[in-house]
C-alpha cells in the first residue's frame, strides 16, 4: 500500500509543525512534511509541498484562511484540517505532543 502524505503546518514553523512531524514520522503508511505560513517561518510553505500533499492539517482557523486566501487554486481537491491547537506549547512539550496524538491521530490511522 502506499503511504499516504501529510503536511502539517503552523505559523512559523518553530514548534508545532516540526513537533507533530516528528511524532508522526514513525508512523507506518505516512510520509509527513511540515512547513510554516509566515514569511520568516523557518521553513516557508512551497507550492510543491502543496502538490505533493494529500492531506494538510493545520493548528489554527486563521492559518486555514491564510492557506485558502494564498494557495486556494492549489487546494482543489485536498482536504484541509484544523486542528486548533493554539501556540503556547514549546517544542516536543509532553502536552503538545499528548494533543497531537488524540486530535490527529485519528485522522491518520
Amino acid at each position: 500500500m502506499k503511504p499516504r502524505r501529510v503536511l502539517f503546518l503552523c505559523s512559523r514553523h518553530r514548534l508545532r509543525s516540526p513537533t507533530a512531524t516528528a511524532v508522526f514520522a514513525a508512523w507506518p503508511e505516512l510520509e509527513v512534511d511540515s512547513a510554516g505560513l509566515a514569511d520568516d517561518a523557518e521553513t516557508v510553505l512551497s507550492p510543491e509541498q502543496l502538490d505533493w500533499a494529500e492531506l494538510i492539517v493545520v493548528m489554527e482557523a486563521s492559518q486555514r484562511r491564510r492557506l485558502q486566501v494564498r494557495h486556494g487554486a492549489r487546494l482543489r481537491g485536498k482536504r484541509v484540517v484544523c486542528l486548533d491547537i493554539p501556540d503556547r506549547y514549546a517544542f516536543m512539550q509532553p502536552e503538545l505532543v499528548e494533543l497531537l496524538l488524540r486530535k490527529a491521530g485519528p485522522l491518520l490511522r
